[in-house]
C-alpha cells in the first residue's frame, strides 16, 4: 500500500520523533511511504481565524503537493480534520479545485484512524512498552473525526498497557489554536486544570496525538514541576514494536 506522509508543521518541528515513528509503524505493517516535499501548512490556522483566501491559497498548495498518492496520513486530528471536513467547502466554488478537493478528503487519514480502520491492524499483536502508565488526551479536533472510545482504545487495548482513564476527557486543553496567544489567561487556567486530571491519574505517560496540545500541556506541566511524558500513538506502538528506542 502506497502511503504519502502530511507530516504537519507542528509535528515538523516541535515533534519529529512522532514522525519517525508514524514512517516506522506504517512500513512495519507494509506500506511503502512517500513524502511529498511540496506540501506546507494546510491553512488550518488561518481558516479558524477568519482569513478564508489566505486558507484557501494554502490548500490548493496542498492538493498539489499530494496529486495522485493514493492515501495521505497525518499524525495531527487538527489537520486531517481541516483537509478532509473544512477544505472541501473551503473550494466548493472553484471551479479547478473543487473536485480536487473533495477527492483530497476522501484519502487523507488520521494515522490511528488509517492503522485501525484502512490496514486494520490487530492491537492485541502490539505490546504496551514495559515501565509505564498511560493516559489518554482527546484533542478537541479529533471529535470532528471520531468519539473518544476508539481513540482511548489504541492505548487500552495494548497488551500489558497499565491504562488510566483521564477525568473531564471532553474538556480542552488550553491550546486551541491562535486562543491560547489572544486569551493567555483563560488558556493558562485550562491547561493548568488538565494537567490537574492527569497527575491525578497517576499516569507516568500522556498519549497526545496532536502537537499543539502536547506542547501546551507539556510546557505546563514541566512549570508545576510535574513529571509527564508525552507521547504520540505513533511512538507508544513503535517503541512496542521495537521500531525505536524509548528516550
Amino acid at each position: 500500500m502506497n502511503v504519502a506522509l502530511f507530516i504537519t508543521c507542528l509535528t515538523d518541528t516541535f515533534s519529529p520523533r512522532a514522525g519517525v515513528a508514524v514512517v516506522r509503524v506504517l512500513r512495519h505493517f507494509g506500506c511503502n511511504v512517500s513524502f511529498p516535499e511540496a506540501q506546507t501548512c494546510c491553512g488550518q490556522p488561518h481558516y479558524n481565524n477568519g482569513y478564508h483566501a489566505e486558507a484557501a491559497r494554502l490548500g490548493r498548495r496542498l492538493i498539489d503537493a499530494f496529486e495522485g498518492h493514493p492515501h495521505v496520513v497525518t499524525p495531527s486530528g487538527s489537520c486531517a480534520a481541516l483537509v478532509k471536513l473544512h477544505l472541501p467547502h473551503l473550494l466548493e466554488h472553484d471551479r479547478a479545485y473543487a473536485a480536487r478537493a473533495k477527492d483530497l478528503a476522501q484519502r487523507t487519514w488520521e494515522f490511528g484512524m488509517f492503522v485501525t480502520k484502512v490496514l486494520k491492524a490487530d492491537l492485541s499483536r502490539i505490546p504496551a512498552p514495559a515501565g509505564h502508565s498511560y493516559t489518554v488526551h482527546y484533542s478537541c479536533h479529533m471529535r470532528e473525526l471520531a468519539d473518544p472510545t476508539p481513540t482511548c482504545r489504541l492505548v487500552s487495548d495494548l497488551p500489558g498497557a497499565d491504562y488510566r482513564p483521564l477525568e473531564r476527557l471532553d474538556v480542552c486543553c488550553g491550546f486551541g489554536g491562535a486562543f491560547n496567544l489572544q486569551y493567555p489567561e483563560i488558556s493558562d487556567g485550562m491547561t493548568r486544570d488538565k494537567v490537574e486530571h492527569i497527575r491525578r491519574t497517576g499516569a507516568t505517560t500522556l498519549v497526545c496525538n496532536e502537537a499543539g496540545c502536547g506542547m501546551t500541556i507539556g510546557g505546563t506541566a514541566h512549570r508545576l514541576g510535574t513529571t509527564l511524558r508525552i507521547r504520540h500513538i505513533a511512538e507508544v506502538w513503535a517503541e512496542g514494536l521495537g521500531l525505536m528506542g524509548r528516550d
